[in-house]
């Protein structure tokens, strides 16, 4: 009875692990469309004697997979990140500055990629060493880590809840970690074209990289 019992906690244990993973892929599957807002919580290391510091903002976020999304951020200052498919532009508002950058060389191993870009698990596996992290919080945990050793993130974990996207957890390399979470989640929303097309406002500065 001792060895089933033994047994039977080790299948849950695993089964557990294994639960966010499962989550992970089954998200890359089938949700191929997304509407969500956002909080995200930045928090700075302490340094110089000072605690630790943290700015937060909140904004939208959508998705069409893959190599498609639109992060808008609202407060306290605006910004707007879109990936149409070939260019990932960045704009400043209160620079009036936009930042544009070839796509397929600005996500590769990003969080971006893992909960937009790719089309399928393996895709994902090409740029992360993938791991189930243990459930918390009422949340399954996948802990994804850059195979790219020159990578600016340390590793980054996504959290779901009944399968769906719930909150994003970025740790860099200065220590720096940022927690994104989504609220009003709509998978498989219908999303216009024009969500995913970026136009470079008149008298802007305009930096290609």
């Amino acid at each position: 009875m001792k060895l089933f019992t033994t047994v039977l906690i080790a299948t849950c244990a695993l089964s557990a692990r294994a639960g966010g993973l499962e989550s992970l892929e089954s998200f890359v599957k089938t949700v191929k469309t997304a509407h969500s807002e956002f909080t995200q919580v930045v928090t700075l290391p302490a340094k110089d004697g000072q605690s630790t510091r943290t700015k937060k903002s909140n904004g939208t976020f959508e998705f069409s997979r893959p190599g498609r999304f639109r992060f808008v951020y609202q407060k306290p200052f605006e910004q707007t990140i879109v990936a149409d498919g070939q260019t990932l532009w960045l704009y400043d508002k209160d620079l009036n500055q936009v930042t544009a950058r070839a796509q397929a060389q600005a996500l590769g191993s990003t969080p971006a990629a893992l909960i937009a870009s790719a089309a399928d698990l393996r895709a994902l596996q090409a740029d992360f060493v993938l791991a189930a992290d243990a459930d918390s919080d009422g949340l399954e945990w996948v802990r994804a880590t850059p195979k790219a050793k020159d990578s600016a993130l340390q590793f980054v974990r996504v959290g779901f809840r009944a399968g769906q996207l719930a909150v994003l957890e970025i740790t860099d390399s200065f220590g720096q970690r940022s927690s994104l979470r989504f609220n009003a989640f709509e998978a498989n929303a219908a999303l216009a074209a024009s969500t995913f097309q970026f136009k470079p406002p008149v008298g802007a500065d305009v930096i290609r990289q």
